[in-house]
């Protein structure tokens, strides 16, 4: 596989590739002659000494001041070594060097292509440096890119202009939103395979999942879900045992269907950010250096916040089916799913504890990050605006995280209540609880409970499928 970059076509799939999946990478020809002409645009200017921000200026409130000697660019990168705490995971940095790399082909800035070539070089040996994840208030990664070009430079001086060029970006907060949107799809569907098993342990009413509901509530992701979720029940001899279920399973299409439709704008946002252009200055192709703010990253903070926001429910009505099939009032099943009724033993009772406080941390992940507003204490007030949106991307990742250990148990509970009726299961519901079954067994009675982790591995990885 090879993904080749021309600072205009990069696809999620494509950061998935190369993030996790070894791809490797190339420069479009096109996209090395247009990083050429810019950089010659970048040596006529600083050869006639006019005021060009970043490239014969200082930056920040500094801009005042000229650059009066060489080397200026690397301590630029060195002044800029703030980040702080724990490691970014590799993959997030594999996807930061490639967004930065794509950004870069856009021919905008003042880097040389044998920067560009060093960095895609650098990215297919797996030769990139540590990244520190704290630091960065989201209008340009400074801090983390700030490590990222200082180990990549290493004996390469870095040339007037290329130090800005790689400091300010937003390439990290999209990179690793871009995974964790990748990881998010991947959980909205084992969350359609987990309620469609709840649906089947709990005996729900047919009628709140009737094909008619796709044309009384016409919004495409209710449709998408109606539709999964009939391909999931097919064949199934479950009984209705309520004329009106419990919200959690009669909003199941309305609820899965809006984080859905949430989530098409999201990725629609992320193709956008993959390829636009972030940098400040940019140089354009008439010869011209402009000061601007596209480092902005609000549209792509916004998007983290929307599917942050548009997860939250979804995993907190999972938790709350998850805990109702434990409760023999409701389900006409030994209580906490034993084997029997009448045992003193506790059975998966106490799952419901755990459920409910994955469920609850993922909620208040959901916390919008992009209404923060904080002024950096410097450049007299010319850095007024923040979006924190590598917090909105962590966040993001962190949800998801939690997100798979809520479909475990919920997937581990209606599998047990499944065995425990015994009737025959739909298509796609039986090879869930099948999926469940190879890797954490029946609890029987004097059982203990089996470690749930392999099960949440497999969510995460996308083992459940689509059916």
């Amino acid at each position: 596989m090879t993904v080749v970059l021309d600072g205009r076509s990069l696809t999620l799939e494509d950061v998935v590739r190369v993030a996790r999946e070894g791809a490797r990478v190339e420069v479009a020809a096109e996209a090395l002659e247009r990083v050429a002409r810019a950089r010659a645009h970048v040596e006529a200017v600083v050869g006639a000494d006019v005021e060009a921000y970043g490239l014969t200026t200082g930056v920040g409130v500094r801009k005042r001041a000229r650059i009066e000697q060489e080397g200026h660019d690397r301590l630029l990168v060195r002044q800029h070594l703030i980040a702080q705490g724990p490691h970014a995971p590799p993959d997030v940095v594999r996807a930061t060097a490639l967004r930065l790399a794509n950004g870069l082909a856009r021919g905008t800035t003042a880097a040389r292509p044998e920067l560009l070539e060093r960095l895609v070089g650098r990215l297919n040996e797996g030769r990139l440096p540590p990244v520190r994840i704290l630091g960065s208030v989201g209008q340009a990664d400074l801090a983390p890119l700030a490590e990222l070009a200082d180990g990549l430079l290493d004996d390469l001086e870095p040339v007037r202009g290329e130090a800005i060029g790689l400091l300010n970006h937003n390439s990290f907060s999209t990179g690793w939103g871009a995974l964790s949107v990748s990881d998010a799809g991947v959980l909205l569907d084992a969350l359609d395979v987990a309620a469609a098993l709840d649906v089947e342990a709990f005996g729900a009413a047919a009628a709140a999942f009737d094909p008619v509901l796709a044309d009384a509530r016409p919004y495409p992701g209710v449709r998408a879900t109606l539709d999964r979720l009939a391909k999931l029940l097919d064949g199934s001899e479950r009984v209705s045992r309520n004329l009106q279920d419990p919200l959690v399973f009669r909003s199941i299409p309305s609820l899965h269907g809006a984080a859905r439709d949430a989530f098409a704008f999201v990725t629609g946002q992320l193709a956008v950010e993959l390829n636009t252009v972030q940098s400040n200055p940019i140089v354009v192709e008439d010869g011209r250096v402009l000061s601007v703010g596209t480092f902005e990253s609000a549209a792509l903070a916004t998007a983290l916040d929307v599917a942050r926001l548009a997860l939250g429910p979804v995993l907190a009505a999972a938790a709350e089916r998850a805990v109702k099939l434990l409760q023999a009032p409701l389900t006409g099943l030994p209580e906490g799913l034993a084997e029997r009724t009448g045992l003193a033993e506790s059975a998966l009772s106490e799952l419901g504890i755990a459920v409910q406080a994955f469920a609850a941390e993922a909620r208040l992940l959901a916390q919008p990050v992009s209404l923060e507003l904080v002024s950096t204490t410097q450049a007299e007030g010319l850095e007024d605006r923040m979006t924190m949106a590598p917090l909105a991307a962590r966040r993001l990742a962190e949800q998801v995280e939690l997100g798979s250990r809520v479909v475990s148990i919920e997937l581990f509970l209606a599998a047990q209540a499944c065995d425990l009726r015994g009737h025959r299961l739909g298509r796609g519901t039986d090879a869930a609880r099948r999926a469940v079954r190879d890797l954490v067994p029946f609890v029987a009675e004097g059982d203990a409970l089996p470690d749930l982790e392999p099960l949440a591995e497999h969510v995460a990885r996308g083992g459940l499928g689509r059916p």
